[in-house]
């Protein structure tokens, strides 16, 4: 089984932006009114798809309203990744911090304002 999420917004272009430049994701696939991206080790995808397109059944076609949804994604070393979204002047929604057990991790925004919590684990 394959997995994929795919947030319908208006922000395609932002989108392609943000997670190819800020987080490394790769394009899988892309047309005038879908994007289809991956993650830098080709493990896990993300899809968007523009709102109210003709292509699409009314179920795909409410935007998403940024509220409700995180994501996580797990990195070897969180301190780098943190020094490179300082690097890359990369607004810090949660400071980089320690939790009672054992996670390290900060947060940042998607541009649908969807928070994207980038963690370490190292268990209790």
């Amino acid at each position: 089984m394959k997995f994929n999420f795919g947030i319908i917004t208006t922000k395609l272009a932002e989108s392609k932006a943000f997670y190819t430049s800020v987080l490394g994701f790769g394009i899988t696939f892309e047309n005038d009114f879908y994007l289809l991206l991956h993650s830098p080790d080709g493990f896990f995808e993300v899809s968007f798809l523009i709102p109210n397109h003709p292509s699409q059944q009314p179920l795909f076609q409410s935007v998403f309203t940024g509220s409700g949804m995180y994501l996580t994604i797990e990195v070897d070393n969180v301190d780098s990744v943190y020094q490179d979204m300082l690097f890359k002047n990369i607004p810090i929604e949660i400071g980089l911090r320690d939790e009672p057990w054992g996670d390290r991790h900060f947060a940042i925004k998607d541009p649908n304002g969807i928070g994207i919590d980038i963690v370490t684990y190292s268990g209790s």
